[in-house]
């Protein structure tokens, strides 16, 4: 039977011949729609995938701080802090801001630390933290927990000073006296690590603490007697041989 008009308007199915070969072997008919992917386009979808993999970085290592860092938090209000101090425990009520120095002072009734330039630079606040001197105005009280405090009520025992403690009062090392407690601080401790230091030693170890009076001779010549070296008895020589 003849085809109908409509039939013969028709578009004949394409032959074998009309499709075309792909490199992967498939075959793509002529006309059909190419998938175009631009530069622009490419770039836009690398930096989203960049900016969405940093969110998720950021978050995890967000996530992993706050994990770490899981402590129970201390403050604002008073908390208990525990402190050994010149061998006898004691825990006081302080809110975490409050320096060692603060804690002796005010807390404590150990008075003998003094208060001056609060920037750790005197070293009229000078205690011992393990056997370190350290200045208490710019320790936190609550990080001094677990360790042995030392101020200089806690030296002299049974109202007997010790050696340092005596030469400074006969050797006049002092005038106003109030450098003089981080002086005595310091220098124990360097006594008790070196027990024979020198005159060059002294000085650096007592480099940290600032005397007004200006008593360095006299400081000095305390802490040489303190080991039991000899030193000069007249003013006069100590004054040109600290001074050399």
């Amino acid at each position: 039977m003849a085809p109908t008009r409509a039939g013969a308007m028709m578009a004949e199915p394409p032959t074998p011949l009309d499709m075309k070969s792909m490199p992967d072997g498939s075959k793509e008919r002529p006309g059909a729609a190419k998938p175009v992917v631009s530069r622009r386009d490419f770039l836009k979808c690398l930096g989203t995938s960049a900016v969405a993999t940093a969110a998720l970085g950021a978050t995890n290592l967000a996530q992993g701080l706050a994990e770490a860092n899981a402590e129970r938090v201390h403050g604002p209000g008073a908390v208990p802090v525990a402190l050994t101090i010149n061998g006898r425990k004691v825990t006081l009520s302080l809110e975490p801001r409050v320096t060692l120095l603060e804690a002796l002072r005010l807390h404590a009734g150990l008075t003998g630390a003094k208060e001056a330039c609060d920037r750790a630079t005197c070293g009229a606040c000078t205690v011992l933290v393990d056997s370190v001197p350290v200045y208490a105005c710019s320790m936190l009280a609550i990080e001094a927990q677990g360790a042995s405090i030392e101020t200089i009520e806690g030296l002299a025992v049974d109202g007997k000073l010790t050696e340092l403690q005596q030469a400074f009062v006969d050797r006049d090392g002092l005038q106003c006296g109030y450098c003089s407690p981080g002086m005595v601080m310091t220098l124990t401790a360097l006594l008790r690590k070196n027990p024979h230091p020198t005159e060059t030693e002294i000085r650096r170890a007592i480099a940290g603490n600032v005397c007004r009076c200006g008593s360095y001779p006299r400081i000095f010549t305390a802490a040489l007697a303190a080991s039991g070296q000899p030193v000069a008895d007249k003013l006069e020589l100590v004054h040109d041989h600290a001074l050399a």
